[in-house]
């Protein structure tokens, strides 16, 4: 298996997963990193979008022109104005020799989809390593029970997102937690990847649930903090994590 991330853009990540069938293409919202890869030999077999902003799908047009007839599969959106098959929760597909799972996870977007192969999670824009999406159009409800839903997966789950955030937001979770020493560590590795160059990702669910404040609404420590910025105590897990949310939004700026 070969699963690579094409930078895209200032910070995007276009994913690329070959087991040797044709190429499984994920979010390439420029098709340029994709036609290079092309060019050196990679054979993309499928698309799959996981939500209809631009720098997830802008470049689908151009891979249709290049390879006609590549099956492209996106959310039920209006606003997603591609020639493709479009699926939701719960759906499977067969693609290049590999059976994906389409979940959906609503939160940044309404219509967000995740898709999930053996231990490999695409999940755009919903959860990132140490943060999670902006709500641009849900509830926290609704993406606090997505980002509980993609928790639940197994711990050796392998995290492909959207975007090179780690360090951003390994800023905003130490100012969550500032004593939790998996943090530290995960900040410190992330550190030393971006110096030599390196992506920080594919990160790991099980560091994530030690490290990502989103995932650890239940825990005392993050609860407190949701506690000092409220001045009171949090309602519940869904309250926590409104906080951390709103919190996040404007932290930096």
């Amino acid at each position: 298996m070969r699963l690579s991330a094409l930078p895209a853009f200032e910070d995007n990540y276009v994913w690329v997963l070959d087991e040797g069938h044709g190429a499984l293409v994920v979010d390439p919202g420029d098709a340029t990193p994709v036609l290079a890869a092309a060019a050196e030999g990679l054979a993309p077999a499928a698309v799959l979008v996981t939500h209809h902003h631009a720098d997830h799908c802008g470049g689908v047009p151009a891979l249709l022109e290049r390879f006609p007839g590549l099956p492209v599969f996106a959310p039920e959106d209006a606003r997603i104005a591609l020639d493709c098959e479009h699926v939701g929760d719960g759906a499977r597909l067969r693609l290049a020799g590999m059976d994906v799972e389409v979940l959906a996870v609503p939160g940044h977007t309404r219509s967000h989809l995740a898709f999930r192969t053996g231990d490999v999670l695409f999940c755009g824009d919903a959860l990132f390593s140490l943060g999670c999406g902006r709500m641009f159009e849900g509830t926290p409800a609704q993406m606090h029970a997505s980002l509980r839903r993609l928790a639940a997966l197994p711990g050796h789950t392998r995290i492909c997102c959207g975007h090179e955030y780690t360090l951003a937001n390994a800023a905003f979770a130490l100012a969550v937690e500032p004593d939790n020493p998996a943090l530290a560590r995960r900040r410190d590795e992330a550190a030393a990847l971006r110096r030599a160059g390196r992506s920080t990702l594919p990160a790991r669910l099980e560091d994530e649930l030690a490290c990502n404040p989103f995932l650890r609404c239940d825990v005392p420590a993050v609860r407190a903090a949701a506690e000092r910025r409220l001045g009171r105590p949090p309602e519940d897990a869904v309250e926590v994590f409104a906080v951390l949310r709103a919190w996040k939004d404007g932290f930096g700026a």
